[in-house]
């Protein structure tokens, strides 16, 4: 059965979701549609790549996943249908693929034909992706999209620093409870600690271990743990550490190694 996914920025106030899944059934009532999230922050596309990243390794092969976030082409950012990792994505060329792969994907795609057949361009992902979309549900070859091209545009990522014995890390995603999600892995918070005593500070506060489970301390209190996509996270058990700390995207959070 072909699965397509959304993840968008509009919302769920309006009308636009109801018309772009009716766009979808009329095309294909066998399709299988799943929400990811339509609660992306407007435009904010590390958002929208964040949480699609650590959703999408979930859905079987060929699932096709539409990103309508800052959809409108222009002269610096067309509309793409991205081949990777066996599933297909269709979004706009606006940075938010370099932010939701760490290779090049196996296939690139314009959508060029798509949008010649199309007159109306004010609603891109209900007008374009979700024609180019059920192509690729029902098996159709990308190819018949638009021109294949060798890679998209790419924006900044921040990456954590060592230096000093101190590892700057950065507040990439704040979720619904919460929880503040750093850019540091587990794998490279092992490689850098190696078993030795730290301190995970933020907003004047510090951390001293990492714990295994959210409740294996009372209510109220601040923890440290990696959370299901192996991220370093801060979080409060039955509390909301960001909006008690006022941390944000793009704050810093460092562990401090203490020889």
């Amino acid at each position: 059965m072909p699965v397509i996914t959304l993840t968008t920025d509009l919302g769920l106030h309006d009308y636009y979701v109801g018309a772009l899944k009716g766009a979808i059934l009329t095309q294909m009532p066998e399709v299988t549609i799943v929400d990811i999230s339509h609660s992306v922050p407007a435009f904010d596309i590390r958002h929208a790549a964040y949480v699609l990243r650590q959703a999408y390794t979930n859905f079987p092969k060929d699932t096709v996943h539409i990103l309508g976030i800052n959809a409108e082409a222009n002269a610096n950012q067309g509309h793409l249908a991205i081949y990777c990792d066996g599933h297909y994505f269709v979004g706009t060329d606006n940075g938010i693929f370099s932010l939701l792969f760490d290779k090049v994907p196996d296939k690139i795609y314009d959508l060029s034909n798509i949008r010649q057949e199309t007159e109306l361009l004010i609603f891109p992902v209900k007008d374009i992706f979700v024609k180019a979309a059920c192509h690729l549900a029902r098996g159709g070859t990308p190819e018949v999209l638009g021109v294949q091209q060798e890679d998209f545009r790419k924006v900044d990522t921040v990456h954590p620093v060592f230096t000093d014995n101190v590892l700057h890390g950065t507040i990439i995603y704040i979720d619904f409870y919460g929880n503040a999600i750093v850019n540091i892995s587990k794998k490279l918070f092992q490689d850098t600690v190696k078993g030795k005593n730290f301190a995970i500070e933020f907003s004047g506060e510090e951390i001293n271990e990492i714990s295994m489970r959210y409740n294996e301390t009372a209510g109220g209190n601040i923890l440290a743990i990696f959370n299901s996509a192996g991220n370093l996270e801060i979080a409060q058990v039955q509390g909301n550490v960001s909006q008690l700390y006022g941390l944000m995207v793009g704050g810093p959070v460092v562990v401090r190694i203490i020889e």
